[in-house]
């Protein structure tokens, strides 16, 4: 059986990025054995802060060849239904981390996240290491 693709969410990227490290010669080894996966969210949360271009082109030419996961209406109404669903139990999360895991799960792919938030989302498989 195949393992499940894996999805860097944004704080993988940003925290790589900040300690000067290159966030994709560590998915680099993911992807000897596991499709990587990217979605609209992330690419716009990521990008925004990125500082130097020659850096931006280089993460676009990697997102480009991962699976690129549609926002299209039916997945935004799952996440509305996902933060409804969280909101009357008293977890308020932010939307783009409700977004991103609904993008993760409609591949069925892993999260690779330091952000805690993930944890309570249902459905969604955390990884915290590559």
């Amino acid at each position: 059986m195949a393992a499940n693709p894996v999805l860097a969410d944004s704080c993988y990227y940003i925290q790589c990025l900040r300690a000067g490290e290159d966030p994709l010669r560590r998915l680099a080894l993911v992807a000897a054995a596991r499709d990587l996966v990217i979605c609209p969210i992330i690419r716009c949360e990521v990008g925004r802060g990125v500082r130097h271009e020659g850096v931006l082109s280089k993460l676009h030419a990697a997102w480009n060849v991962m699976i690129n996961v549609p926002t299209d209406p039916r997945l935004w109404r799952e996440a509305e239904e996902t933060l409804w669903q969280l909101d009357r139990r008293g977890i308020i999360l932010p939307l783009t981390d409700v977004v991103i895991a609904c993008c993760a799960k409609r591949v069925q792919a892993d999260v690779l996240t330091y952000d805690k938030h993930f944890d309570s989302i249902p459905g969604v498989r955390v990884i915290r290491e590559v």
